[in-house]
């Protein structure tokens, strides 16, 4: 049994490989020829959780589970907030062949996936990206993201302003563009094209109303029902669009807030990204249209990424 650890993932799953990989599995899984269950979540106690993820990229295709826990004060400690493995079985035995390190391939899958969905609503003219938070998933969407559009500017925001300015420094040293660091959000997104919310904020720290006409966001921070990055005003205001619909209804905490208030239908949900991405159904609708990615996370994403890790030439 194959093991490919954190350094290998790092290494050759780069964007420009796992954007791709992450496109097709978002069709294929909007097209009903992948298989997953809704993901189990164990409260593990003082804001840690342990993820359970099984799936199928399809009939007589590789199969496996996601296991994952996730501490999120790890980040004040230099280590991952997620660790853990991703297991593939090949499909012709059902016999475990490897094992891949799925704290390195949901930091670049997440990302990418973020790049994806950008690539498909965004404007096209669209150049200035604000990102609040600056932990791990601010990095890596900083440069997944500037794969899909030629950003010349970038605004931060995080509670700490010294961690957002070191955070400015070290991308505008690796991507040459301009990072700054806003004293809040509103100054961050105000006149944004393009917003990513990576944050680990228990309750709204994004308005609709700081959010101008035209912009595309992408909601990724919270990952289950409770903890909320943006308000009910920007869930009304934008085209809501998702990775997974069953997954939104069941754990897409904004969503859910939305619908409790009353504010929302189920049917605000105007599609799911692969089927954006197929042409079934439209994405932007007009260039003053918000338009919003609600990310959860495939785990078809990440079985797609490891499976093309241990398909791959092994390095020697």
């Amino acid at each position: 049994m194959r093991l490919i650890d954190r350094e290998e993932v790092a290494r050759r799953l780069t964007y420009e490989v796992c954007i791709p990989i992450v496109r097709d599995a978002m069709i294929a899984f909007s097209a009903g020829r992948t298989r997953q269950l809704l993901r189990t979540i164990i409260p593990l106690g003082h804001g840690n959780a342990f993820g359970i993820m099984p799936g199928a990229l399809g009939e007589n295709a590789v199969f496996g589970a996601k296991l994952i826990s996730v501490y999120p004060q790890n980040f004040n400690l230099g280590r991952q907030s997620h660790q853990g493995l991703v297991v593939l079985f090949e499909p012709e035995s059902g016999a475990p062949v490897c094992a891949v390190h799925a704290g390195e391939v949901t930091a670049i899958r997440t990302a990418a996936a973020s790049a994806v969905a950008t690539d498909v609503l965004a404007r096209g003219d669209a150049r200035r990206l604000a990102i609040l938070g600056y932990g791990e998933q601010a990095h890596t969407h900083a440069r997944a993201l500037l794969r899909v559009r030629p950003l010349e500017a970038v605004r931060v925001w995080g509670r700490s302003q010294q961690r957002a300015a070191e955070f400015c420094r070290r991308m505008r040293a690796e991507l040459g563009i301009a990072f700054t660091p806003a004293p809040d959000v509103a100054e961050a997104v105000h006149d944004a094209d393009i917003v990513c919310t990576v944050t680990a904020a228990r309750e709204p720290i994004l308005m609709g109303r700081w959010v101008r006409p035209g912009t595309h966001v992408n909601v990724v921070g919270s990952g289950v029902a409770g903890p909320a990055e943006i308000d009910t005003d920007l869930v009304v205001r934008s085209r809501f669009i998702v990775d997974s619909r069953e997954g939104v209804l069941s754990q897409g905490a904004e969503f859910l807030r939305a619908r409790q208030a009353g504010a929302i239908p189920d049917s605000h949900i105007a599609a799911e990204i692969g089927q954006v991405l197929s042409g079934e159904l439209p994405g932007r609708r007009s260039a003053d249209e918000i338009t919003l990615y609600k990310s959860l996370g495939h785990v078809v994403q990440d079985l797609a990424s490891a499976w093309a890790l241990y398909r791959g030439a092994p390095e020697n």
